[in-house]
This record gives structure tokens, sequence and C-alpha cells, in this order.
């Protein structure tokens, strides 16, 4: 089910800062139209920690609405380090209708390797739905060992790993250590392909919110052997890749769809816009890369 590219949303927001749900649902169709694998509502890209509840629940039904009838799986972020709030969100999730959770480690508290293993534990005990964990040191300071996620990996509704630790010998060990049946997601856009090379199986992506067709048809190649193919695509896209982290993510990646016309350039602190000069370097890779040009004729199509 969550094998090849899943989009992680932006969360579009109006001038006022509240949700933007017309925005949002254009988002969600581009994605559905251009033959996105499945979709990732409210994960940190989507600025989760700065929604309300009824905002985190309310975007995750939207995309829940447009990706069902087409039978797109929805991957519903729900993460945080007070497991009970967790497992809480997580069962308002699963009475939505979502396909699956992405649940971050818990940030700030540092758990030791045990305690990742019992909060997992917990969630995976009060929902019924596939739990993919999501390890990314470098923003919360805890990291997900091999070894326990070869132990994760034998609870029957934990899934995968979006895995975000930057280490390719770390990324190796997790697919020699854990089940076959075991789905591993690149949580960096530059290092999908060489995952899936390894065994990996796709990626969860930030370049996808603006190039949705391109990535998903490179985690496809990829994962069907064609890594010409692949290589072709990750050769003209890196530069958009890095540029996406040039400040913050979200910050770049929000800052260029609004360039390209896509939403409105509005974030919630602590979140701001990207400095001048770095948006200066962004509009010049989306130039580059030809997705300026793209949008205008989108829009012209739209009118």
């Amino acid at each position: 089910m969550f094998t090849g590219c899943g989009t992680a949303l932006i969360t579009p927001f109006r001038a006022d800062q509240s949700l933007d749900e017309a925005a949002l649902r254009r988002l969600v169709r581009r994605q559905l139209d251009a033959g996105i694998d499945f979709l990732v509502p409210c994960g940190t890209t989507g600025e989760s920690p700065t929604l309300e509840h009824r905002e985190h629940l309310r975007v995750v039904e939207i995309a829940l609405e447009e990706a069902k009838p087409r039978e797109v799986p929805v991957l519903a972020g729900a993460g945080g380090y007070n497991t009970r709030e967790v497992i809480s969100l997580a069962r308002e999730l699963e009475a939505l209708g979502a396909d699956g959770l992405l649940s971050v480690t818990p940030y700030y508290n540092k758990p030791t390797q045990e305690g990742l293993f019992q909060h997992y534990s917990a969630l995976a005990a009060a929902v019924k739905l596939p739990i993919v964990v999501y390890s990314v040191q470098g923003r919360t300071g805890v990291n997900i060992e091999p070894a326990t996620l070869r132990r994760l990996a034998a609870i029957g509704n934990i899934v995968g790993v979006k895995e975000a630790s930057g280490n390719m010998a770390q990324m190796a060990n997790v697919i020699h250590q854990t089940p076959d049946g075991f789905i591993v997601l690149s949580g960096d856009d530059s290092v999908s392909l060489p995952l899936i090379a390894l065994g990996g199986r796709g990626v969860i992506s930030v370049v996808s919110n603006q190039i949705p067709a391109e990535m998903t048809a490179l985690a496809r190649a990829a994962n069907q052997g064609d890594f010409a193919a692949a290589r072709a695509i990750q050769r003209r896209f890196l530069p958009l890749m890095d540029i996406n982290f040039v400040e913050s993510n979200p910050g770049p990646v929000k800052a260029a769809m609004a360039m390209m016309g896509l939403c409105e350039p509005v974030w919630r602190l602590p979140l701001v816009r990207p400095s001048e000069a770095n948006q200066a370097r962004i509009r010049a890779v989306l130039e580059q890369s030809g997705l300026l040009a793209q949008s205008t004729r989108s829009a012209n199509a739209a009118d």
C-alpha cells in the first residue's frame, strides 16, 4: 500500500493564517492527477505542530474525500512526545478512515531505545491501522536503531519506517535486519534512488509537492530496476531537491509553490518566509527546472 512515492503534503494557509481548504483540495487533486502512489497529510512538512486539533482532522478528512474515490491510500500523520495524546489522535484518524499512520519519534524528551519500543508498541496496540514509524534524528534528537526496528517489525501492524537518518550504512542495516515485507522508505528525496537500490521501497517526498509525476516516475523506475531512467530524473531535479532544504523545511518548498502559483506564501510561526537571498536562489532553480513556465501555462489554461 505504501510503496513508491508518497507526498508529504504542505498545508496551505490564507493570509489571515486560517486553513485554506480550497487550495488544499487543489493541491491534493494535482497530486492525484499526476498519479501519486499515496498521500501523507499532516506530517511535519504539513506544519502539523502548528495545526489546531480540529484543523489536523480536517486536513486528513479533505485528503480522504479526494483520494478515496481514486483508491489512493492516505497515510496520516500522528506523532508527538506524549504517547497518550498520540494514541488519542490515532484513534480519531482511524475513525475518519485513514489507511495508515505515519508517526514521528517523540521529540525533545529523547527516549531511550526501550522507550521508543514501548511508545510504538502502545500505539500499535491501540489501533488496527498499519503504522509507519518515522526516524529523523536531525529534527527530533533521537535515532531509531536497526535493532529496535527489528523488534518493532515483529508487531503485526508496524509495517515500515520512513528513514531520514541520512546514514546510508544504517539504512542498509535496517533493510538487512528487518523482514522482507517490512517497508523501508526514504525520508530524503536525494537518496531515494540509492535506498531503493539497497532494497527500500520508495520515498515520502517533499519535492513531489512540486513535481509529483516526476518523483512518482523516479520511484517506479527504480523499483522496476530501470536505474538509467531513475538516474535521469534524479540528475534533472537534484538541484530542486537540494534547494528545498536551503532553510528549514517546509519554508523553501512552500515558497517555491507560492512562486508556482499553487498556494499563498504563508507560514505559521515559528516558521517564516525564507530570506530574500534564498528566495532568489529558489526562483533560479525553479526557472532552470522549467517549473515557473509550467505553472504560468497551467494558470493560463485554468483562466
